[in-house]
């Protein structure tokens, strides 16, 4: 992952980020305020030689010295030195943990022996690194001697006493508020990147499996609230950038038909709920906005939508064609002025698959590629069913719709592996329900710029194959203005004969 796709996953989870944050911050607050404070003091020894005359003889007591400090650092806790601190400040409940408390270091390349003594109260943690100074002295004093009648070969001199402390050593309120709001941070990233790497919904053109092979993305549809109340906004609202993207939709589509042998196409979906219906709905307006022949054949005969968006007759159609009940003219209606023809589903079978691979939808789809430029076909979802499984091997192939944020990744792969199954092929992919707002918006928007997907081939990337799309968008607009301008009643028809 780059580091705007990073940024991109911060921003997407900011909420679970900001939680933890702050969790971690209430608890470091909460560790802080419990943790009774301690405080520390400190006596520093200067440790000397003594009878050093001469530069060499200084040298030498130095270099002696040194070595010799080295072991008052395991004398400053034993009993040698204790006995007497705990005898002198009445520390008789404290005399086991009295070495704990206690911590002698000596700097590098000195002769300097500190003394910290860490303690509840400011003041005995002075009376106790004071005492301890002073015992240690007399101890050394001792073991240093070796003739009485001599002085002792070094000498211990405190050249800072323990001081009482006006602060406590800890607990450190904002150090510990800015190590739990490092951890707080680390946790929320390290969260935010496993939930993104076990979200399995697509998001962006880049989520699309890598098997799919040859097969593009045609296009992004964005998300309306009032599709399901406003189907058709191609006609309705023809200057919205809502029609647009599916004019844009169009022309791709058209690129692909261009390099086909048959004319007919099935779009559908993985799973129910994705907008393949309305996506199917409003490519034939606009395909038929061009001036092209264009037959949408409702063949999703498990919940046919296509004579409730257009408001046709439904009652008659594809099922009772296939069956021989009636004749094509009898069932195709006219919708609008345009070049537009309707074949509701009918009604509802009870062996959908069989009838969709019958002999007679062989017939009929051969001669409809013959009588219409285009044919659309809209079924049921890959995964609940085989129907467009089925029809993907009769028809040019299958574009999928897929839902952005709702279709996930597993879902999307085993309906291309139905598809691959029978030997269909799979022309693209319809990105759809494309958030407007937040970080799904802007990741798709990203992806979908910077990539560059086969369908535009030698038109290049994105960027590049704006301009095409810049200059077919106008002529539509000019097309819808013209010709698909919306009446109060919607649009009129008249089937070619009643049923």
């Amino acid at each position: 992952m780059s580091f705007n796709e990073y940024l991109l996953v911060v921003r997407k989870r900011i909420v679970l980020v900001a939680a933890i944050f702050l969790a971690a911050l209430a608890a470091a607050a909460s560790v802080t305020a419990l943790t009774t404070p301690v405080y520390e003091s400190t006596t520093r020894i200067f440790v000397s030689t003594s009878g050093n005359e001469s530069t060499s003889d200084l040298m030498t007591g130095n270099s002696f010295t040194q070595q010799r400090v080295k072991s008052y650092v395991d004398i400053v806790t034993s009993p040698a030195v204790l006995d007497s601190v705990v005898a002198e400040l009445s520390l008789q409940d404290l005399a086991d943990k009295l070495p704990d408390r206690i911590a002698s270091t000596v700097p590098l390349n000195t002769v300097i022996l500190e003394i910290t003594v860490t303690d509840l109260s400011p003041y005995r943690a002075a009376n106790i690194a004071n005492s301890v100074a002073h015992s240690l002295e007399t101890v050394v004093n001792n073991l240093e001697t070796v003739d009485p009648t001599l002085a002792p070969p070094v000498k211990l001199t405190v050249i800072q006493p323990g001081q009482v402390a006006k602060d406590p050593s800890a607990p450190r309120p904002f150090l510990n508020l800015a190590l739990g709001g490092l951890i707080g941070l680390a946790l929320g990233f390290g969260a935010a990147l496993l939930r993104e790497s076990l979200d399995l919904r697509i998001r962006s053109v880049e989520d699309i499996p890598e098997k799919t092979g040859s097969a593009n993305v045609l296009g992004g549809i964005v998300f309306d609230p009032n599709a399901d109340s406003n189907p058709l906004i191609v006609h309705t609202s023809p200057k919205s950038s809502r029609a647009e993207a599916f004019r844009q939709l169009r022309t791709n589509i058209q690129f692909i038909e261009a390099a086909e042998v048959k004319k007919s196409i099935v779009v559908t979906s993985s799973v129910p709920s994705e907008g393949k219906s309305t996506t199917i709905a409003n490519l034939a307006i606009a395909m038929a906005d061009t001036g092209a022949k264009v037959l949408l054949i409702d063949c999703d005969f498990r919940k046919p939508k296509m004579h409730k968006y257009f408001s046709i007759e439904g009652a008659v159609g594809m099922t009772n064609l296939l069956v021989g009940q009636v004749k094509q003219s009898d069932v195709v209606q006219r919708w609008g002025r345009k070049h537009l023809d309707l074949l509701p589903a009918g009604q509802i079978p009870p062996n959908p698959s069989e009838l969709l691979g019958s002999e007679a939808m062989k017939k009929f789809l051969a001669k409809a590629e013959k009588d219409y430029d285009v044919v659309l076909i809209d079924s049921a979802p890959l995964l609940p069913v085989t129907d467009a499984a089925i029809l993907s091997k009769l028809t040019g192939g299958v574009v999928l719709v897929v839902a952005v944020g709702k279709t996930t990744k597993p879902q999307l792969s085993a309906a291309l592996g139905h598809v691959e199954t029978v030997g269909g092929r799979v022309l693209g992919f319809i990105m759809n329900k494309i958030p407007t707002k937040g970080v799904d918006a802007y990741r798709y928007r990203y992806s979908y710029k910077y990539g560059s997907y086969g369908i535009y081939g030698a038109y290049g990337n994105y960027g590049n194959y704006g301009a095409y799309t810049q200059a077919y968008g106008s002529e539509a607009e000019a097309i819808a203005n013209a010709e698909a301008k919306p009446t109060k009643n919607k649009l009129t028809f008249k089937p070619s004969k009643k049923v």
